[in-house]
């Protein structure tokens, strides 16, 4: 007889903490990301969700009372489909990201660390246009 294993748990949310309203964040990361809020979020909520429709996990953006002190520990790295790095930065930048840093290599390689309107940071990293 097989030896039975435990069930691994699977990651249901990516939780975003937000001293402002939550939906504020999640329409910014909706916008970035092209995916949709939870049909029953709406402004003043405590908390706000970004929907993968693909199945996968779920933004979570929730209200705590204390800001950000120190840099993530944990961060997202997008890809850009369709645009160049540049112009995901600059389309994340329109969108209300600011710019932290450019560790962009000669070769085109490296990445562009961004902050969210929370201060949140993610990076973009080269698309397939470069």
């Amino acid at each position: 007889m097989g030896e039975e294993r435990p069930l691994s748990p699977t990651i249901r949310h990516i939780t975003f903490d937000c001293t402002g309203d939550p939906y504020d964040l999640a329409l910014f990361w909706s916008k970035l990301l092209g995916r949709p809020l939870a049909d029953d979020d709406k402004p003043g909520d405590p908390e706000a969700v970004i929907v993968d429709p693909s199945g996968g996990p779920t933004l979570l953006f929730v209200h705590v009372p204390e800001d950000k002190s120190a840099k993530n520990r944990i961060h997202l790295d997008l890809q850009p489909q369709g645009r160049t790095r540049a112009a995901e930065v600059e389309r994340a930048i329109a969108l209300g990201a600011r710019q932290i840093a450019d560790h962009t290599r000669p070769d085109g390689g490296g990445w562009v660390v961004l902050a969210d309107p929370e201060g949140n940071e993610f990076c973009v990293e080269r698309g397939e246009l470069g």
